[in-house]
């Protein structure tokens, strides 16, 4: 049962857990400076503690409360703000963001969300609200509610419906430290439209400041085959493009990219409820939204990006 934005954000003040809508993926969220909410994240999701949280914020003035903003910052909040890129700064305030949210790390990780009913649970709460993707660790990202709710609401004291994920692809991920602007996670905001704003991006060994980086991550539970030209016996293949595949089991049927994006984690679930021999996916371009498209299929399939 969904509850509203008012009775998520008690819950939040009441130290629980929440499921949280954006227009991403569905978060399973806590109250970024509450050490013991964020480790029952952990322990719900199963996830790595060494891994950092995105703390999700209801506009850029409360962002800048918590991480410093240079110029850079600044300009890319302004132009992608609210939406599906996440800073990383130099922390500001580590008590509303509190260690264990942020892997122990001198940075922050900060999104303002574009979902109505994710700002509505901001506002309402008045602070930062860490909320990784609400699957079980490793596993594919919930784009639904009800697979928000299959994932982790057993352990979420209040659940926010809010339809389903209009993007269906975790945030980018920028990092903008020491003047430094480098991609940390691909995302909906692509490499092309951040480097027509700050111009070329760094090279970077600051992968450790962003979630999702880990080597096998989003992965259903049957194997998954990238770059497949067709299905093997027993497999699920998951098209691109006009005439491939069985078109229940199509990306998108006409080539596009973000049709692609928005269907991948949900098709992912649907084929590993087949129980197949192993799921196959047809090659998909790397230009553009591509480049993320291809970062969590290839680490689907064990693969480090």
């Amino acid at each position: 049962m969904s509850q509203t934005p008012d009775q998520a954000a008690q819950a939040l003040a009441n130290g629980d857990l929440i499921l949280l809508p954006t227009e991403t993926v569905y978060g399973l969220g806590a109250d970024a400076g509450n050490a013991q909410a964020v480790a029952a994240i952990f322990a719900a999701k199963g996830r790595p503690r060494f891994n950092p949280l995105i703390s999700h914020v209801v506009d850029a003035k409360a962002a800048a409360a918590i991480g410093a903003f240079g110029p850079a910052a600044c300009a890319l909040a302004e132009a992608f703000w609210p939406g599906p890129l996440t800073l990383v700064t130099p922390v500001r305030d580590t008590t509303r963001v509190c260690d264990l949210a942020r892997a122990g790390l001198d940075t922050v990780a900060i999104r303002v969300p574009a979902h109505p009913m994710a700002r509505a649970v901001l506002a309402a709460f008045g602070g930062p609200v860490v909320a990784p993707s609400a699957n079980r660790s490793g596993r594919p990202s919930p784009t639904t509610f009800a697979d928000a709710a299959d994932e982790t609401g057993f352990a979420a004291a209040a659940a926010v419906d809010g339809g389903s994920c209009q993007v269906g692809l975790e945030s980018t991920v920028v990092s903008v430290l020491d003047g430094r602007v480098a991609l940390l996670r691909p995302g909906a905001v692509t490499r092309s439209e951040i480097e027509a704003l700050v111009g070329a991006l760094a090279d970077s060994g600051e992968g450790h400041r962003s979630p999702g980086r880990l080597a096998l991550h989003y992965a259903p539970d049957a194997p998954v085959r990238i770059e497949a030209d067709e299905a093997k016996s027993g497999e699920v293949l998951l098209g691109f493009g006009r005439g491939v595949g069985d078109p229940r089991w199509s990306l998108s049927p006409c080539g596009d990219l973000r049709e692609a994006a928005a269907n991948l984690f949900r098709l992912l679930r649907e084929a590993d409820r087949t129980h197949p021999v192993g799921i196959a996916v047809s090659p998909i371009p790397m230009t553009g939204l591509g480049e993320a498209i291809n970062d969590r299929l290839r680490r689907a399939a064990g693969f480090v990006g």
